[in-house]
């Protein structure tokens, strides 16, 4: 189980419609409802600043938050839909769903890196390039893993790590079909300029023995 999910405070809002909504949008709100799981849909306001905050940290969507509001319980939520204003695309609105412990969802997992200590590239000076520091992943509410875990021991410059190497929780699935590329070793880039040279140079040779070759038969 993820231990870190992020809070995320909202209040009560009396009334809805346009009216109610307008008036949150003046005192620094952004009005929005939490529906399903099998319970009634609550109106809230969110604080702006706070929720733009969460905008602009990326993946809003892709996020499980704990969401608490004044007087209820604290309930998981993942946020379903975001209105913005068409003009300023601020927003306006916020739609967030319940998530019962067998709820389906689509999360951003972090990648945790190990066998440093066991690894040839690095030994040699390689360099390794997180392609993806973070994996989508397909899991129940109840069982979000902490991390996804990748190994290095043991590989080579050029050697790299793709999803089909990495032990899954039961149950979970990344949401990429193929089998895409966590991470890579590559060589230093010194070693990769004094290869680059040894092949122009290579090639210059090349290009001029023809020249030597028409030269001696005349």
């Amino acid at each position: 189980m993820a231990g870190q999910i992020p809070d995320i405070q909202a209040m009560p809002r009396a009334g809805t419609g346009k009216g109610a909504a307008r008036t949150a949008r003046r005192e620094g709100m952004v009005p929005g409802v939490v529906y399903g799981g099998g319970a009634d849909p609550i109106a809230i306001n969110l604080p702006y600043n706070a929720l733009m905050k969460r905008l602009k940290a990326g993946r809003f969507l892709s996020t499980l938050f704990n969401l608490k509001v004044e007087g209820h319980d604290d309930v998981r939520v993942i946020c379903r839909g975001v209105q913005r204003h068409v003009v300023k695309d601020l927003p306006i609105h916020v739609d967030f769903m319940r998530l019962r412990r067998t709820s389906r969802v689509s999360l951003f997992i972090p990648v945790e890196v190990v066998g440093h200590d066991k690894c040839p590239a690095l030994k040699k000076g390689g360099v390794l390039t997180m392609v993806r520091p973070e994996v989508e992943l397909r899991c129940t509410a109840g069982d979000i893993p902490d991390h996804v875990t990748i190994s290095i021991e043991g590989l080579e410059i050029g050697d790299t790590v793709t999803i089909s190497s990495v032990t899954l929780p039961e149950g979970t699935r990344p949401t990429i079909d193929r089998d895409f590329v966590i991470a890579n070793l590559s060589a230093p880039a010194g070693l990769v300029s004094a290869e680059g040279s040894e092949e122009a140079e290579d090639e210059e040779d090349a290009a001029e023995a023809p020249e030597a070759e028409g030269d001696a038969e005349d």
